[in-house]
């Protein structure tokens, strides 16, 4: 395992990012996918392929040209967004919806591809019997396959979510044994992200504390945090459309001997399961490095989830780091390593981290301290 040692703090001083081979590698894919072409309606794939980052948006990807469709609220940002990009692409500003822009368009194509992921039933039937006389190929993980692997300015921008988390957590985690509500600790470490110049948060903020750890997604309530409290904290931060997410409990006074063994085992299975990435390695492997501890331990039945899964423009995508995935891990996979033991009666523990692959371990781009006293990272 590698760390990088001067992630930057600063969004504004990140390489810039070069689109333009990205819309030629879909063209490449649209014989696999059986063709001829492709509507990107996703708008995470809309933003890989074009760098818009608008809300509304949609390319028509064919095996000579593209065309991107929004509406006059983007006309001006779309124009700069996919020159920046390096974006070949012809831009049209429509007064109708953009599937009816991007189905005009289309309408010589014989075999026309959607994203079956994110075009819903409703959306579906209207292509069918209003918008495209052609034949209707539902595809799956056609820009998603490219995101897999992260280009070095990806890995960049999550490099700098993680930093603004890592610093925004060693500022705030000593209020922890101030007595803060656990809605109070996750306004401040979410407004500690946005001062250090995150555009958004990656998730909803977990903070659970005492028996609330138990439930992996707890929502953060009016509860105290007390003494002799487990504290589960689950965060990120969002840079330039890319996402962090790490996880550290917190120990607060003296936790007894249970919760002791708790955090003990979750952090050595954790440990395990960053040891065990590599490029080569299945997924499945990690997820197993961990497991066995847990079981082994005693602890197998209470860990709830799997190990992770992958982190970019979406906080939750592929490939997923569990006893039932199918993906080997290659460079470039940016993933997290999160294992837990959830007990209603004592609470719960996870520990987590993102870490990008690489061909003989992985860099571990969350590097706040794993110590459960909050005021260790001071």
């Amino acid at each position: 395992m590698t760390e990088h040692a001067t992630p930057t703090l600063d969004p504004s001083e990140l390489p810039p990012m070069d689109r333009s081979m990205r819309i030629p590698a879909l063209r490449e894919r649209l014989g696999e996918l059986g063709v001829d072409a492709l509507v990107v309606s996703e708008l995470a794939n809309v933003r890989y392929l074009s760098g818009f980052t608008g809300s509304s948006g949609m390319l028509l990807v064919g095996p000579h040209e593209a065309l991107f469709v929004t509406d006059g609220r983007y006309a001006t940002q779309s124009e700069q967004e996919l020159s920046a990009a390096g974006v070949e692409a012809a831009i049209e500003v429509s007064t109708e919806s953009p599937e009816v822009a991007i189905a005009r368009a289309a309408e010589g194509v014989a075999r026309l591809g959607l994203e079956a992921d994110s075009v819903s039933w409703s959306a579906q039937r209207r292509w069918s019997s209003e918008l495209h006389h052609g034949e209707l190929v539902a595809t799956t993980a056609a820009v998603e396959a490219l995101r897999l692997v992260k280009d070095p300015t990806e890995v960049a921008r999550i490099r700098c979510a993680c930093a603004i988390a890592d610093e925004a957590l060693r500022e705030v985690a000593p209020r922890l044994l101030a007595a803060p509500t656990e809605r109070e600790f996750a306004l401040e470490l979410e407004a500690a992200m946005m001062r250090r110049g995150a555009d958004d948060l990656s998730f909803d903020t977990i903070v659970a504390a005492g028996p609330n750890g138990a439930r992996p997604h707890h929502q953060p309530s009016g509860r105290p945090i007390a003494e002799g409290d487990l504290v589960v904290v689950d965060f990120g931060a969002l840079v330039d459309g890319y996402h962090s997410d790490m996880t550290r409990t917190f120990t607060v006074g003296e936790v007894g001997p249970e919760r002791t063994a708790m955090f003990d085992v979750v952090a050595e299975a954790q440990q395990a399961g960053v040891d065990a990435v590599a490029a080569g390695v299945p997924a499945a492997e990690v997820d197993l490095a961990c497991r066995e501890l847990l079981e082994d331990a005693g602890f197998g039945e209470a860990f709830l989830h799997g190990t992770g899964h992958g982190v970019g423009l979406d906080i939750h995508e592929e490939p997923r780091v569990s006893s039932r995935s199918t993906a080997t891990l290659r460079p470039g996979h940016v993933v997290t390593v999160e294992p837990g033991v959830y007990l209603p009666e004592f609470g719960g523990v996870r520990i987590e981290d993102t870490v990008v692959v690489l061909e003989d371990g992985c860099e571990r781009l969350t590097l706040a301290p794993k110590d459960p006293d909050p005021a260790a990272g001071r």
